[in-house]
């Protein structure tokens, strides 16, 4: 089911959905101190939303050994590009090398095709975004960093643009990176493809893929792309217990 006017797809049932509009109405008209906000966030955090945070910082702990850039292919409101920049700033600070780089059209999908399926009821700009939303999340992103140690080296990049195109361009001007993480979240086939296609030569043992939509019947254009370009006969899929959709293999 999908609510509201930006499409998000919900599964929870009806009153699963009338006590998270609660929690949402109490988050914004919160009695806590303005100052003090950001230190009581976990107090709104539910459960389903507090697992994919951990999940995140497993995923981090795999790739702090190992060399290379983070890629996120769909990026839309930026939870996870700020989870990413928040995690470098516990794990590794002073990692200049460790950039952060996310593609999306900031307009919703582009591209929908026969083997998106119909059971998403999408279409072209399906998932978008407030006007301009790209400059508000360079700013959130810019905080995390001033909030870290070497700040005056920007250390993400936010690609706007169709994935077919913004993805080959980006590598070509620059060529010296390698991938130590990738996540995919395009959600659709013809932009996973792509992004699967650049990425693969740069990837190496120990790179981490991660996928939003694998196995995933709702969206099987993911799990099309990844069995056309690298396969999953070699790859060891796994999960953890907090989650229950997202999925990630280690290059081997």
């Amino acid at each position: 089911m999908k609510t509201g006017k930006h499409d998000a797809i919900v599964l929870s049932s009806s009153e699963e959905k009338d006590a998270q509009a609660v929690f949402s109405d109490l988050l914004k008209n919160t009695p806590i101190p303005d100052d003090e906000i950001l230190s009581n966030l976990g107090l709104y955090l539910t459960s389903k939303n507090l697992s994919r945070v951990l999940f995140f910082y497993e995923i981090y702990k795999k790739i702090v050994e190992t060399h290379g850039i983070i890629a996120e292919f769909g990026v839309r409101w930026g939870q996870t590009l700020s989870l990413m920049s928040a995690l470098r700033g516990i794990f590794e600070p002073f990692n200049r090398h460790r950039k952060i780089v996310g593609f999306d059209t900031f307009e919703g999908f582009k591209g929908i095709c026969d083997k998106d399926g119909k059971r998403c009821n999408c279409e072209d700009g399906s998932f978008s975004v407030e006007t301009d939303y790209e400059r508000y999340l360079r700013k959130i992103l810019s905080l995390q960093e001033q909030l870290n140690p070497i700040s005056h080296l920007e250390k993400f990049e936010l690609v706007k643009g169709d994935a077919i195109e913004t993805i080959p361009n980006y590598f070509q001007q620059h060529p010296e990176s390698i991938i130590s993480l990738a996540i995919f979240d395009f959600d659709i086939y013809k932009p996973t493809k792509a992004a699967l296609e650049i990425v693969k030569p740069r990837l190496f043992k120990g790179s981490v893929l991660v996928f939003d939509e694998l196995c995933d019947d709702i969206f099987p254009g993911e799990t099309i792309a990844l069995m056309e370009t690298i396969g999953i006969t070699n790859l060891r899929i796994k999960r953890f217990p907090m989650t229950a959709r997202i999925s990630y293999a280690v290059i081997e």
